[in-house]
C-alpha cells in the first residue's frame, strides 16, 4: 500500500454481518466502511465480508465488490448458476446501481457526467488515475442532492460541501473517487485522493452504495435492494 503507508487496518466489529436479504440463490449484505470485502494477502487482513458470510453460508461467492472504506450494498451468490448469471449481468452492464456521496465544495452544475478513462496508477498502487491514451473508459453521471457548510474537526472552521447522487455506468476500480477529484470535488475522509481540508472533515470515506438493481437468476424477477446513507 504504497500511497497510504501509515494505513492500520481495524476492521468495524458492530454490526458484524448485517443480512438485508437472503433466499436459496443469493444473499445481500450491508457493508460497513472499513471492512475489506475479500481478505488481502497479509494475515492480519484476513477478516472481511467475505469470510464473516462463508462462516454461516460457506458456498458464498464474491460477485463484485467495494472499496474497504466505502459501505452499502454488497451481493454474493450462493451457487454456480446463479453467480455466472449475476456475473454476467454486471458485465453487460445490465445491473443498476446508485451511490451517496458528500464531496468537498460546492458543485455547480445541478446535475452532469465525468466521462474520463482510468488505470491504475501503479507507482502510487492502489491508487488509479486519469489516463487518455491508455485508461479504460469510465463514465459516471452526478446529481446535486444538497448544499451544506460542514465543521472541519481539527480547527471547528466550515467548509462549503455538496451531497451527491452518483450513478457509475461502468465500473472501475475506485472510479466513483477518482471521477469526483477530476471534477474539482474530492470525496470528503478519502484517505487515497483526498486533500488535507476534505480529509479534515470526515473520519470515515464518505461514500455508500445505496442501491443496488438485478435480475433474479432464477425468478427472472427484477430487484431493488437499498441502505440507508449512515452519514447524510
Amino acid at each position: 500500500m504504497a500511497a497510504n503507508p501509515d494505513f492500520i487496518y481495524q476492521p468495524p466489529m458492530t454490526p458484524y454481518l448485517e443480512i438485508l436479504y437472503q433466499d436459496n440463490d443469493l444473499v445481500v449484505l450491508n457493508k460497513t466502511s472499513g471492512l475489506l470485502t475479500v481478505p488481502g494477502r497479509l494475515p492480519e487482513h484476513q477478516d472481511c465480508l467475505q469470510n464473516r458470510v462463508k462462516t454461516v453460508l460457506p458456498n458464498a461467492t464474491i460477485v463484485h465488490r467495494l472499496d474497504m472504506a466505502t459501505s452499502g450494498i454488497l451481493l454474493m451468490a450462493l451457487n454456480k448458476p446463479a453467480h455466472v448469471c449475476i456475473s454476467r449481468q454486471f458485465e453487460q452492464r445490465k445491473t443498476q446501481k446508485s451511490y451517496i456521496a458528500r464531496v468537498f465544495g460546492h458543485v455547480q452544475e445541478q446535475q452532469g457526467s465525468v466521462d474520463l478513462p482510468l488505470i491504475c496508477d501503479w507507482p502510487n498502487r492502489p491508487k488509479q488515475k486519469v489516463d487518455h491514451e491508455n485508461g479504460k473508459k469510465s463514465l459516471t453521471h452526478y446529481q446535486v442532492i444538497s448544499y451544506s457548510d460542514d465543521c472541519d474537526q481539527s480547527n471547528n472552521n466550515a467548509s462549503k460541501t455538496t451531497l451527491l447522487e452518483l450513478t457509475p455506468i461502468t465500473g472501475r476500480s475506485h472510479q466513483l473517487r477518482v471521477h469526483m477529484l477530476a471534477l474539482g470535488h474530492p470525496i470528503l475522509g478519502d484517505r487515497l485522493y483526498a486533500h488535507e481540508e476534505a480529509l479534515a472533515i470526515s473520519p470515515r470515506l464518505q461514500l455508500h452504495a445505496q442501491m443496488l438493481s438485478v435480475t433474479h437468476p432464477v425468478t427472472d424477477k427484477k430487484l431493488v435492494f437499498t441502505s440507508p446513507c449512515p452519514f447524510t
